[in-house]
């Protein structure tokens, strides 16, 4: 049960994405950031009031380090809206998802930010090596994408200048 609310996770977050990049593009990445967070916060207000049972530590008594986990929300998000016009929400996604992969593997080898700690083997380099080959062959197919708009005028623009009969 956890995997597939993981997955629908997931795809919300690509259409997230998705829509936060038109908006964007449309009004501004910080503009756009601005709604996520406000709405967000709105929502897990609300959440938090009604069903978050009481916990032993606050905000105020954890450890001041494990705060800046809000931070690097702030700079997905900004990152997520910035890029996603510019290279389409499947290149932007499989970057991030790589990322996190990468990080996450980081993590688990060195056991940063107190978690345990789960040595990289044979299977995770492979993996490794596997993610940044999708990257560039992701990068590979947009750049190829550009040049051939660049190159090939569109169809409404070539009917426009020569009107076939």
């Amino acid at each position: 049960m956890i995997f597939v609310l993981l997955l629908v996770g997931g795809a919300i977050l690509a259409a997230q994405s998705s829509i936060n990049g038109r908006l964007g593009a449309n009004t501004g990445v910080i503009e756009s950031a601005w709604l996520t967070f406000v709405m967000g916060a709105l929502l897990t207000f609300l959440l938090m009031f009604f069903f978050e049972p009481v916990q032993e530590a606050t905000l105020f008594s954890v450890p001041k380090w494990q705060l800046t986990g809000a931070l690097f929300g702030v700079v997905y998000m900004l990152a997520i809206v910035f890029a996603v016009p510019r290279v389409g929400t499947a290149a932007a996604t499989v970057a991030v998802i790589s990322g996190q992969l990468l990080m996450s593997l980081l993590i688990d080898h060195f056991g940063w930010f107190d978690n345990a700690q789960r040595p990289l083997d044979v299977s995770r380099y492979i993996a490794m090596a596997l993610l940044i080959g999708a990257i560039g062959l992701i990068y590979l197919s947009h750049q190829q994408r550009q040049r051939r708009l660049v190159s090939q005028p569109s169809e409404c623009t070539e009917a426009a200048v020569d009107p076939k009969p």
